[in-house]
């Protein structure tokens, strides 16, 4: 028996999800043809584009699709810092280029604000702009949870504020954590970027369709999500854009969206907006029930082995409602997977793997975990597939794999 316990990955497409795709990709017609086929194609793609600004609290002309989660959030850092350069308007009020007090470039404002621990998509766009763009990046700490605490943001911006320095682009961070599931106090932390003047990224991939989302009553200038973590396909995403932010884009050529150039996904979006309307729909009681799966998972491995350790905020309201991440003792997360997989367990360790070696989790390291406990991670993430069935058969497997992983031993090298 196959037991598929990596929703945060990817989740199986819905049936509604994947009926509403075949019947659009029957579709014919560019929609930004003006002759009836290519209107009927947009027809489909701005009602696609509504039902996904319903699902999170938008406006129709704030959703910007894109190929999925990594270009939301690539458009999102990289567009509002370019966007924010020589006092570019990366959300409301930002002045022009010229100062008004005789023509001059205002200072360009080439910090970003992250938090440790942030998904790569995030790190990578980061640390790309300090390579190529004279960005300067501010890693602010977390705590042991994960977690960026509105206080540690606050006195990162009044500490700039208080030099003169107006440098300050964007701040990014994730609603939740993608490996360790820790939720982000998403509102206070916004609140505190907005009473400093500075615009906020949120990337949401990992907590779309498991906690509520309202943008306009958030506040921040962009928002990224994805559609095949909520039940859609793989390749369709969006940026929510404020109306009041401004971003450069990252592809030129058309105009069709703001800040996006491209033949749009029309089939994508319709298949998106079908997962979005059922999962805002199925939200309360799909994250009650997901819950309450996780919380038997939990149990099941304190249960079945002593030794492991939960990582992340350990509150049921503090955690995304899927996501069980614990480390082992003794065992490389790895070779734990490797043995689940065979026993014909999905699950992941959270951690990246480059040629073939063990990379320790960013994420714990950022918590404080010492690197020899962050080598034993294993993440497991429920979604709308899973049963009590699938949590009862880990929870029974996992003893003699982590016997078995133990027996193993660790990697010579590892990378952190």
């Amino acid at each position: 028996m196959a037991v598929y316990l990596d929703h945060a990955a990817t989740t199986p497409l819905t049936p509604g999800a994947l009926a509403a795709y075949i019947g659009a990709l029957g579709v014919v017609g560019n929609p930004s043809s003006i002759h009836s086929q290519g209107q009927q194609a947009k027809r489909m793609l701005e009602e696609a584009r509504e039902a996904v600004a319903a699902s999170l609290g938008a406006e129709p002309v704030e959703v910007v699709f894109t190929s999925g989660g990594t270009e939301s959030i690539n458009l999102g850092v990289k567009g509002l810092f370019w966007a924010r350069q020589a006092g570019g308007a990366g959300d409301a009020g930002e002045a022009g280029d010229a100062d008004a007090r005789g023509g001059a470039l205002a200072p360009r404002r080439q910090r970003i604000l992250v938090p440790g621990g942030e998904h790569h998509a995030t790190n990578d766009a980061v640390e790309w702009l300090v390579q190529y763009e004279g960005a300067v990046v501010e890693w602010l700490p977390v705590d042991s949870f994960g977690r960026l605490t509105p206080e540690v943001l606050d006195a990162a911006l009044a500490g700039r504020s208080s030099q003169g320095a107006d440098d300050v682009a964007l701040v990014t961070f994730l609603w939740g954590n993608n490996e360790v599931g820790t939720i982000q106090p998403v509102a206070e932390l916004a609140a505190v970027a907005a009473k400093h003047g500075v615009p906020v990224h949120v990337d949401a991939v990992s907590a779309y369709g498991y906690v509520p989302i309202d943008f306009d009553a958030l506040g921040v200038a962009a928002l990224s999500v994805s559609a095949h973590k909520i039940g859609g396909p793989v390749g369709v995403g969006a940026l929510l854009l404020s109306r009041t932010a401004e971003v450069v884009p990252l592809i030129h050529g058309g105009g069709q969206q703001r800040g996006r150039s491209g033949t749009q996904d029309a089939a994508g979006a319709v298949a998106f907006a079908a997962a979005a309307t059922e999962a805002v729909a199925q939200l309360p009681a799909f994250a009650a029930q997901v819950a309450e799966l996780r919380d038997r998972l939990v149990a099941g491995i304190h249960t079945a082995v002593p030794s492991a350790v939960l990582r992340g905020d350990p509150s049921p309201d503090g955690r995304l409602p899927g996501n069980a991440h614990f480390t082992f003792p003794g065992c490389e997360g790895d070779s734990l997977l490797f043995v689940l997989d065979v026993a014909g367990f999905s699950v992941s360790t959270g951690s990246a793997c480059q040629a073939g070696v063990p990379e320790v989790s960013h994420v714990l390291t950022a918590m404080g975990v010492p690197e020899q406990e962050a080598r034993g991670a294993l993440r497991m993430t429920l979604g709308h597939s899973s049963t009590e069935a699938d949590v009862d058969a880990l929870v029974a497997a996992l003893p003699a794999a982590v016997e078995r992983a133990a027996r193993a031993g660790f990697a010579d090298r590892v990378v952190a």
